[in-house]
């Protein structure tokens, strides 16, 4: 028998954690998840302490593992994996100083799975916050979750180059800045590096659930190639939405090549099509994205800035760019060649 579970103040913290975890028992009847994250918040936070005011040992850890599911065997979160866990939650949230009941009370909203996603993939706080708010409003389960985090969704949201500060008003601007991203991230389609913007859209099209989740939340599909009658001539738009938030039309135009200055005024022309053919009262201002695979930043501020129109330049990608760790990984071409000569 281990000397520690004899030692008087290993056991009287443990009898103390017992009718903690028998309370929560009984609120978990009301509130599952947050009863319960609310004591492995409180259980990893106790553990830091007593690691560093106590003499017990490397195998404190183990012992109490054994001796939570000693006493809750039914119960399936006191292996000693998930105890860790408990302590490295809370030191992912705390290393930089104390944190307040407020983010504690978010923490313990969302499944203990999806906090151990974050807090494996986020580099910081600010970062895990941010996908925990996303995560409560939007209600993303943990496959959702993961692809956001794993496509940088927090690196690229709000970073599209837009002309919505000159063209919108201010609320309606800041809104209408952090619905769009840069690049946006279509690694769901499987298009030769040739592809044209007819199969651009057609894949998306295809793929629509996909392509909406990228978009982001508020995004209604409205059709492809939607036709616009301008005088006695016909247009049409690549892809028209609705965005339920913003109260608005959102015409996006796809461009396979590099941004071109006349795009922006083609673009400009529809959405002055839609306001005048589409929008209603109630409607606030059509916006504009254009998704190209490549822009020069200065070409797209001049493109933009004469512009009455709201509107936006993102490029897209079709596969992510390797992590440079990754990259140092992989053999050259020329590694590859001699190895595949090696056997004639």
């Amino acid at each position: 028998m281990s000397r520690l579970s004899q030692n008087f103040e290993y056991k009287a913290w443990l009898t103390t954690l017992k009718q903690q975890f028998q309370q929560t028992q009984l609120k978990a009847a009301v509130k599952v998840n947050t009863a319960l994250l609310e004591f492995y918040w409180s259980l990893g936070s106790e553990i830091i302490e007593q690691q560093k005011n106590s003499i017990w040992g490397a195998g404190f850890l183990v012992q109490l593992s054994k001796d939570l599911i000693a006493e809750f065997p039914d119960v399936k979160g006191f292996s000693l994996s998930n105890i860790k866990y408990m302590r490295q939650w809370v030191l992912f949230y705390t290393r930089e100083g104390a944190i307040g009941q407020q983010l504690v009370g978010q923490l313990t909203q969302i499944p203990w799975g999806h906090n151990l996603k974050i807090i494996s993939k986020c580099q910081n706080t600010t970062e895990a916050l941010y996908y925990i708010q996303n995560t409560l409003q939007h209600g993303w389960s943990r496959n959702v979750l993961t692809h956001q985090m794993e496509s940088g969704l927090w690196q690229r949201e709000g970073q599209a180059l837009t002309n919505f500060e000159q063209t919108l008003p201010p609320a309606q601007s800041d809104l209408a800045q952090q619905t769009l991203k840069d690049p946006y991230v279509f690694d769901f389609l499987a298009l030769t590096e040739q592809h044209n913007e007819r199969e651009l859209e057609q894949g998306l099209v295809k793929h629509i659930t996909h392509f909406l989740l990228e978009l982001g939340a508020g995004f209604a599909y409205m059709g492809k190639q939607y036709p616009l009658q301008v005088g006695e001539r016909d247009f049409y738009i690549d892809l028209l939405f609705y965005h339920t938030r913003l109260r608005c039309y959102v015409v996006v135009e796809l461009k396979t090549g590099d941004f071109e200055p006349e795009h922006a005024g083609k673009l400009n022309f529809y959405i002055k099509a839609v306001d005048e053919g589409l929008r209603k009262t109630g409607d606030e201002p059509t916006i504009g994205i254009l998704l190209c695979k490549n822009k020069d930043k200065l070409v797209a501020e001049y493109a933009l800035s004469d512009i009455q129109k709201p509107m936006g330049v993102s490029e897209y990608q079709l596969t992510q760019s390797l992590p440079e760790n990754l990259k140092a990984n992989l053999p050259s071409i020329e590694e590859i060649e001699n190895e595949l000569g090696g056997d004639e």
